[in-house]
């Protein structure tokens, strides 16, 4: 009785935990999704449905490129930084975050090449109009140098949640004073370039700031050794972030990838639309992002510390909660979705609304499955999940093929559906062998 009260107790305080570390993330981009809902309207109303196609397309060309050679070096701050801290050895700890600064530099580098080859392959296609193609690689410059994994791993790793949100909302409170800016002194494109641009730096000065404030005595010695050492000192550091780097590579682009393969199809009005259709829905469905992230610390400790009964307790409280989010927000969009897109961007861009509706479908099914990546990460299937994830990226890749030439848009937003569907139902089954594997290994547990 008191094993299955300490079970009990441990998954509760892990779905306690996650509930506050979410709520400091969703504090922060709540911010956000306000202010984004006002300098939205001020962007779409200023530059049209054309104009606004294709300052989305150079926003989506830039966040390809970002989240093709980024890795998401924190993870490998809070994993490998977090023996080093518990041992008190600072100089290993820098040796780890130096390691992967010098990784999102060698990212901006490849970022940079990689933006300049598409721009002169692939402009005309993309009909960025004259004289776009410097200022689109411009800003993607920006957003290379503008990576910020590697502080986010040391608030992370301090469990300074509170203060990562308040370095994430440097982004829309940016934005926002950009726009208003831009609207007075350089109403095109070119100005809310430069806004979004500016926005990118101050979140990451203020990341940086913050994270040396908050690792001040407790990073080490910055010349302590060579930053290449921590492949030595901590094994299996490559592979982790191979494997993690091309699975968010490959979720994330998915969606990039399809504004540029719409305006391919359809041209800037049509990828105009579906990037205000899809910004929209996924911000509506922003805690499944921010859930993800807190829940693969807990189930990682809870899978270690508590056993698979516990495990299993927290993976249901979490898919409970994420199936409740879901369905509010699915309900949300069928009744204010409308009017709430006419009155962020304007009578012109309310075709975009069954975009909205089957987009937000799409998202709602990816909230209701956060739990099931972390789990299989957290269970060592990092490999299963990557290729789950490869699946239905080439899934969605395949379908808008075949979909945007007969159906446009519509086309493009039902091949969404359809792998989130697919990518839903893998992961689920995956996460079921997972744990009824796990059901197996306690009865034998020094077993070679």
């Amino acid at each position: 009785m008191k094993l299955k009260r300490a079970k009990g107790s441990s998954a509760q305080d892990g779905f306690a935990r996650i509930l506050a570390n979410t709520g400091w993330l969703l504090g922060g981009k709540g911010v956000g999704a306000v202010l984004s809902l006002a300098y939205l309207a001020i962007v779409t109303r200023t530059l049209g449905v054309a104009d606004f196609g294709r300052f989305a397309l150079v926003l989506s060309a830039a966040n390809v490129i970002k989240t093709l050679v980024s890795f998401d070096s924190w993870q490998i701050v809070v994993r490998y930084g977090q023996p080093h801290l518990a041992d008190g050895n600072g100089n290993a700890l820098n040796r780890v975050l130096r390691f992967c600064i010098l990784i999102d530099l060698a990212s901006a580098v490849a970022g940079g090449l990689i933006a300049a080859i598409i721009i002169l392959a692939f402009g005309n296609q993309l009909q960025l109009g004259p004289g776009m193609g410097l200022q689109a690689w411009l800003f993607c410059m920006v957003m290379m140098i503008t990576i910020r994994s590697s502080p986010t791993g040391i608030l992370r790793l301090f469990d300074r949640f509170d203060s990562a949100a308040v370095a994430e909302t440097m982004i829309p409170v940016g934005r926002m004073i950009g726009a208003g800016l831009a609207l007075a002194l350089m109403p095109g494109i070119t100005g809310f370039l430069i806004a979004w641009g500016a926005a990118e730096l101050l979140c990451a000065a203020a990341y940086w700031y913050l994270a040396l404030r908050e690792g001040k005595g407790r990073l080490g010695n910055w010349t302590a050794g060579r930053a290449l050492d921590a492949r030595q000192e901590n094994p299996g550091i490559v592979g982790f972030l191979t494997a993690t780097n091309l699975q968010t590579s490959l979720s994330a682009m998915g969606q990039q990838v399809a504004v540029l393969v719409v305006g391919l199809f359809v041209g800037p009005v049509g990828a105009g639309l579906y990037r205000l259709a899809n910004q929209l829905a996924q911000s509506l469905t922003k805690i499944s992002s921010l859930l993800s992230r807190s829940i693969f610390v807990e189930l990682s400790r809870t899978q270690s510390s508590h056993g698979v009964d516990a495990l299993r307790s927290l993976f249901r409280r979490t898919n409970r909660l994420a199936l409740i989010a879901g369905a509010i927000i699915i309900a949300l969009i069928l009744t204010i979705g409308h009017p709430l897109l006419g009155l962020i961007a304007g009578k012109e861009f309310l075709p975009a609304y069954p975009l909205l509706m089957l987009l937000g479908v799409s998202a709602c099914i990816d909230l209701v499955g956060v739990s099931y990546r972390p789990l299989l990460m957290a269970t060592d299937r990092a490999g299963l999940s990557l290729r789950i994830t490869f699946a239905s990226t080439l899934l969605l890749l395949g379908m808008q093929a075949v979909l945007l030439p007969m159906n446009g848009t519509i086309g493009a937003a039902i091949a969404n559906i359809v792998a989130s569907i697919a990518g839903f139902l893998m992961m689920g089954l995956a996460t079921r062998h997972a744990l009824a594997l796990r059901d197996t290994l306690p009865p034998e547990p020094d077993a070679n």
